[in-house]
């Protein structure tokens, strides 16, 4: 893709990211994928998210506009993730990313709308970053793309098995999976477009409120249902992931 404008790129690079949902999305609604391996892949998910918004976010937004200016904008992303995640889940989306019966069952009379807005505020703030990450002129960042794919294919996975539990049709499912991934692709566009002229130090903290945001969701929506059938061994599989990304940073660094 070096060829190709930076929009292009950015636009591109978020589409395959925000893709990985309606993947998972399609393996949820055809195939029987047992609990504990949706729970599995998404305590995996949540150790590469952990490891790239450590070590690619973080770094980045410190080496690009100090601590200051990075640590406060972490603390407000994960606040807004927060006070967000509280309204939708008195909106009835609580359990979105949730495949057991019981608990997905508990979004039954959730609005679509919920739901939708749920999936937008997981990953947007991820699919920014891949646009961030284009403006130092060097490519994308291989490492955040690549945890932002592993991260959303569990997740996909998990809310559409949630989703089929409750009685939702296959065409509801992808629809919603379908318009997240293209918003993922467009979010990453604007990541690169609106913030290509802001001094360094707004730009710290914008890529700091994103990783604030991820790390709130990762907590809040994925390391729940990582446990709840993975139990003693979801922090293993989490390190695992944390340690995978982790390379691959270091690697493509």
């Amino acid at each position: 893709m070096d060829g190709l404008a930076g929009w292009l790129q950015a636009l591109l690079w978020g589409l395959l990211a925000g893709g990985a949902l309606l993947l998972g999305a399609l393996i949820g609604v055809r195939w029987q994928v047992p609990q504990r391996l949706v729970a599995a892949v998404m305590a995996f998910g949540s150790g590469v998210l952990i490891s790239a918004l450590s070590f690619e976010m973080m770094d980045e937004a410190i080496e690009t506009g100090g601590i200051a200016s990075t640590a406060a904008g972490f603390l407000v992303g994960a606040a807004v993730y927060t006070a967000a995640n509280w309204l939708l889940a008195r909106k009835g989306a609580r359990h979105r990313k949730r495949s057991a019966p019981h608990l997905a069952a508990e979004h039954k009379d959730a609005s679509g709308a919920a739901l939708a807005i749920g999936a937008l505020l997981d990953g947007i703030p991820e699919s920014i970053v891949i646009g961030l990450s284009l403006l130092g002129g060097e490519g994308v960042s291989v490492a955040v793309v690549v945890a932002v794919f592993l991260s959303n294919l569990p997740e996909g996975l998990s809310s559409a098995v949630g989703m089929k539990h409750t009685g939702r049709s296959p065409a509801h499912i992808y629809g919603i999976w379908a318009g997240i991934a293209v918003a993922s692709g467009v979010a990453a566009l604007l990541g690169y477009t609106v913030f290509h002229r802001f001094p360094p130090e707004l730009l710290a903290a914008i890529t700091a409120v994103a990783a604030g945001g991820v790390l709130a969701m990762v907590v809040d929506t994925m390391i729940p249902e990582a446990f709840e059938e993975t139990h003693d061994f979801a922090g293993l599989i989490v390190a695992g992931g944390f340690l995978a990304a982790f390379a691959l940073s270091k690697m493509a660094g």
